[in-house]
């Protein structure tokens, strides 16, 4: 079984090195294929289509004139994704643009993966992976019956689990996010499930002035993550350290 993934960046990530799905056939106008033609390994077929029958394998008109044959979505095992430092867990999220975005942020500061529910949430399909500009073809992602389980079996693995809710006791930036982390976001508008909540260690908030109540979960979702690479990045350069009081150490009690 296979389908078309569509855009201009998507196709250079899934065409370049790392990349978990290998492309099978490129369909494209003959401006995109010149476009392309850098990226393109000799043995990938090339089809010069118009821009009517792109809409027509893609089902969007948000192609910019490209698309990519690819197997099946394939997703990680569990396993994979804690085998990292630093992973996300969205709780039934069910906007495929915000599963986009946050992997997006999530590739780009180093995630070992993301988790998302079998059940009542968005998964990787096509118009997920056009709004992650690709990510989703190189970010491992998988799927579990029960969040609040995995989120058990993490911290047995030794992570700390911090959730994000604006009703949170703590601010984001009081985190040590130095550890073996994973970042908990909720639906949008409802947050985290509360059994997700209590599992978590520590709820945590991003201050914010008022009128706005609340960010959009891919929006807090890149808060924490470059929180988390601020922190890191400091302690690689010497300037920071797990016993130098220079972050506050949230922990589980």
């Amino acid at each position: 079984m296979t389908e078309w993934i569509y855009g201009r960046q998507v196709a250079r990530m899934a065409l370049a090195a790392g990349a978990r799905r290998r492309a099978l056939r490129l369909a494209a106008t003959a401006p995109a294929a010149r476009a392309l033609r850098p990226h393109l390994p000799p043995e990938l077929a090339c089809d010069v289509v118009d821009g009517d029958t792109l809409d027509a394998l893609t089902g969007s008109r948000e192609h910019q004139g490209v698309a990519l044959e690819v197997p099946a979505y394939e997703y990680a095992d569990p396993d994979e994704v804690l085998g990292g430092d630093l992973v996300v867990v969205l709780d039934e999220v069910s906007d495929p643009h915000n599963l986009g975005a946050v992997a997006r942020s999530a590739l780009a500061a180093g995630c070992a993966g993301l988790v998302v529910p079998r059940h009542r949430a968005a998964h990787v399909t096509p118009a997920a992976v056009k709004a992650s500009a690709g990510a989703l073809e190189h970010l491992p992602v998988t799927q579990v019956a029960n969040v609040a389980r995995l989120l058990q079996d993490a911290k047995r693995a030794g992570f700390w689990v911090y959730g994000a809710a604006g009703e949170g006791a703590a601010d984001y930036t009081s985190l040590d996010l130095r550890d073996r982390v994973v970042l908990v976001f909720g639906a949008e508008g409802r947050g985290l499930r509360p059994l997700v909540a209590r599992t978590c260690d520590v709820l945590a908030a991003i201050p914010m002035r008022r009128p706005v109540e609340s960010l959009n979960v891919s929006a807090a979702a890149a808060v924490f993550l470059f929180e988390a690479v601020r922190q890191r990045d400091a302690e690689d350069g010497g300037h920071g350290s797990r016993s130098d009081g220079g972050e506050a150490d949230v922990r589980r009690p």
